[in-house]
């Protein structure tokens, strides 16, 4: 199963960004990690609604965890597009993604992450995705 969706990914990103299996990796971190900080960034408690997780007083750590993100795709997107480049790199991808994901998953098993179903669902979603690409960017280490 995993294999297939290893396959299933990388056939998606070749098609949005032809390159080598490791630039198209960080491709996909790219887009996944800036789309969810513009999200929070501009408009936070409508993300926040949208997906159902717990509602927040004020948008300002919504939008702080946003910044976050939006700056760990700025670094993703160096470490792909500048030659040479030493940064964050695929081992760096691998320790945030696990751990954003063993957060989430932790907080989603105590059930006070999301109070709603659509929202628990949103969560192991995110789960799956930040485990899956952990798994594809091990391969390709």
């Amino acid at each position: 199963m995993s294999a297939r969706f290893a396959v299933l990914v990388r056939w998606f990103i070749s098609f949005l960004h032809p390159g080598s299996a490791v630039q198209q990796l960080l491709w996909l971190e790219t887009l996944l990690k800036l789309a969810g900080g513009v999200l929070l960034l501009l408009a936070p408690m409508s993300t926040i609604r949208a997906f159902g997780l717990p509602a927040s007083a004020s948008g300002f750590w919504p939008r702080i965890a946003g910044a976050l993100l939006i700056g760990i795709a700025g670094a993703t997107y160096i470490e792909g597009a500048w030659a040479g480049s030493r940064g964050l790199g695929l081992a760096g991808l691998v320790v945030i993604n696990l751990t954003g994901a063993f957060v989430v998953a932790v907080a989603a098993l105590m059930g006070r992450a999301a109070p709603t179903r659509r929202g628990a669902f949103a969560l192991w979603v995110l789960v799956a995705l930040l485990v899956s690409l952990s798994l594809v960017e091990i391969a390709q280490a």
